[in-house]
């Protein structure tokens, strides 16, 4: 039997991506690199607080062979508070200025679910945006990816981040997932949007044996034919399961990437680039 490794695919799918005249080959998965601009998160160790942390920690993922860099200026952590648009446009907009001025060539992914958000945030020269609500919070976010061409990242979530750990109870989580994704997915047609790539939401209205059973069976979701982001990085399923903290999760982060890429994860969104690039580098040369 031939042995598949992370350029392999059993499924037919949508191999690449075209991002502001930029292409991303999936048959490589890419790695994101998450740039968080909240001083609200969950994990203290992915917080940027100031211009010069921010310059850091872009090159120093850069250099670790980051392909998308993901800013986000509203927390989604469990329980999060909400900030104003103004408030996430004054975080994430003179951060993705200064990553362009001193990056010109980097890929940025906007994390919002708000179109004043992502509009102004493509207008700077994002070129993904990264909604964690499937438009559920702000219906006009479509319409702006399809205006700017933008690729869409959809994800899968009941309730807001401040309700959504009380919205875990499903009679078949996989076949209403299912369903959410087509008739969202049929939606960003509609509206004119290209390229949509699905994230299952590890954490999103999900208990911890949730994730686990998601991520497990990540291949049955690969019938929709559209590239699967997996954001699983220093999350609770990996350390309430292992009694540590966020900041001891990287072991269990890198373990449960390597699943996600046998399963047949497109995208890594990642605190730690250099790690998850070196998955990547090592299931790609596994059968060679």
């Amino acid at each position: 039997m031939q042995k598949l490794g992370v350029e392999d695919t059993i499924f037919r799918r949508k191999t690449s991506i075209s991002v502001r005249g930029k292409v991303l080959d999936f048959r490589i998965p890419k790695v994101m690199g998450i740039v968080n601009v909240t001083p609200d998160s969950f994990y203290s160790g992915s917080t940027v607080n100031s211009q010069n942390t921010l310059s850091e920690r872009v090159k120093d993922m850069l250099l670790s062979g980051a392909d998308i860099l993901d800013v986000g200026g509203y927390s989604s952590r469990p329980g999060a508070d909400d900030i104003s648009v103004q408030e996430e446009i004054d975080r994430v907009c003179p951060a993705i200025e200064q990553i362009l001025r001193d990056h010109p060539e980097a890929i940025i992914s906007v994390d919002t679910f708000r179109s004043e958000v992502a509009d102004r945030a493509l207008q700077l020269g994002a070129g993904i945006i990264n909604d964690i609500s499937g438009f559920q919070q702000d219906p006009d976010l479509p319409a702006v990816a399809a205006n700017y061409n933008a690729p869409y990242i959809l994800m899968h979530m009941r309730g807001t981040p401040k309700t959504m750990q009380s919205l875990t109870e499903y009679e078949n989580l996989f076949t209403e997932m299912a369903g959410y994704f087509s008739s969202k997915m049929e939606t960003l047609r509609l509206a004119g949007v290209k390229d949509v790539i699905l994230d299952p939401g590890f954490g999103f209205a999900k208990t911890l044996e949730d994730n686990h059973r998601l991520l497990q069976n990540l291949d049955y979701f690969q019938f929709l034919e559209a590239p699967i982001l997996v954001g699983i990085s220093r999350k609770s399923m990996i350390y309430k399961k292992l009694g540590i903290t966020p900041e001891s999760s990287l072991n269990g982060t890198t373990a449960l990437n390597t699943i996600g890429l046998l399963k047949g994860a497109s995208i890594l969104r990642v605190h730690d680039v250099k790690e998850a690039k070196e998955v990547v580098e090592l299931l790609k040369k596994h059968d060679e």
